[in-house]
């Protein structure tokens, strides 16, 4: 196959959940779009990027990072995304009601990484005290921001509440019924409301983050997953991984995993902390899963276009012809490795990917090891970019 175009992703193994691709595979870009997926493209005068021994995969989805607001240090998007394979991120609550307007001004349009967002229930966001202050959770207002900014905004977000009550899960969930959008709700049960009383109040295609959490009773007595959490499932609520510096403890996941109860989405709660010890980054988390017996088509699927589905973003998160070229290539590196969980506890792994390469909207953003860059004694005249 040739054609006009203006890259050609040569020699990688594509996984293309979406598509049902797992093998070799050659892609074409032209006009920031996937023009061509065959397993042979010919060069003609398109930049030809060499990725042989590589997997490649849509460009990964993140559902819960933390890239405004207060709460614990947020990073900005493009160097804690785009190194990683991630190109598109979903922040979760930093903003509220009040400030999203902000929010967009100053992150949201200057990244190169799409940013997305879950709007707080609470106005003032994620920056503290104000989290505790029912007076701050309206849901009709919090409706009427994601009406407003739909084209940003996927759905309302409760977290950190401390309160007897269910001003905050409940005023996030009425959000999300007004908006005709969904909710993802961070759960801290109480003596007066349940993780059980939470999961009956969602509607499918709500979220429940943080799945392997040391706080949240995922597990039984007999180290079970317990069965109203299988039915919320059967229901259509979605259980979203949320890694984070405090919310993913093996000695959940592994027995959870092991009895078949693998988090829908695969996502990072990156924020200052979690970037730390737990190295919560996407390519790690993946890793860990991984370790955690899940197969690699899986783990792609759960990182790309299972997460677009969740946020109703269906454009995102393959390489049909035609759709966005947003795309990463992977190391699979084979060794003795260990990772790090929530609660400073190792397990050892055998494989762990590494992101050499990835493309945002055709572009390229991140490459490791200059795969589409010649020599320097083959350069002829250059400069230095500054």
């Amino acid at each position: 196959m040739s054609g006009d175009f203006d890259i050609i992703i040569q020699g990688g193994h594509l996984i293309d959940p979406k598509n049902d691709l797992n093998g070799p595979a050659d892609i074409a870009i032209k006009d920031g779009l996937v023009a061509a997926v065959a397993d042979r493209i010919e060069r003609s005068s398109a930049k030809v990027i060499d990725v042989s021994g590589l997997y490649v995969t849509p460009g990964l989805i993140d559902i819960h990072v933390h890239v405004y607001g207060g709460y614990r240090g947020w990073l900005f998007p493009d160097q804690h995304a785009l190194p990683y394979g991630v190109t598109t991120v979903v922040d979760t609550g930093g903003a509220g009601w009040k400030d999203f307007a902000d929010f967009k001004h100053s992150i949201i349009d200057p990244a190169q990484t799409r940013v997305l967002a879950f709007v707080n229930i609470v106005g003032a966001g994620m920056i503290g005290p104000p989290e505790q202050d029912v007076s701050e959770m309206d849901p009709a207002r919090c409706a009427a921001a994601i009406d407003q900014y739909r084209e940003h905004i996927v759905g309302a977000k409760s977290a950190h509440f401390g309160g007897p009550g269910w001003e905050s899960a409940g005023g996030a969930l009425e959000a999300a019924r007004q908006s005709y959008s969904i909710a993802m709700i961070d759960f801290a049960p109480q003596p007066t409301r349940s993780y059980e009383e939470l999961l009956e109040l969602m509607s499918p295609g709500d979220i429940h983050t943080h799945l392997y959490a040391a706080h949240i009773p995922l597990l039984d007595a007999d180290k079970k997953v317990a069965d109203y959490v299988r039915r919320a499932r059967q229901r259509g609520i979605i259980f979203d991984t949320g890694h984070g510096g405090g919310s993913f403890w093996f000695r959940i996941a592994v027995p959870a995993m092991a009895q078949n109860f693998p988090p829908d989405t695969i996502s990072t709660d990156l924020h200052k902390d979690s970037r730390m010890l737990p190295n919560a980054t996407m390519p790690i988390t993946m890793s860990k899963f991984l370790s955690l017996g899940m197969p690699l088509q899986e783990v792609v699927y759960r990182s790309t276009h299972r997460p677009a589905e969740v946020i109703r973003c269906p454009q995102l998160g393959h390489l049909s012809i035609g759709a966005e070229a947003d795309l990463a290539a992977f190391a699979l590196h084979e060794g003795d490795f260990a990772f790090v969980d929530s609660g400073r506890a190792r397990m050892r792994g055998q494989q762990k990917l590494e992101c050499e390469l990835t493309l945002r909207a055709g572009q390229v953003v991140w490459d490791l090891n200059g795969r589409s860059l010649v020599d320097w004694d083959k350069a002829g005249e250059y400069r230095r970019l500054v």
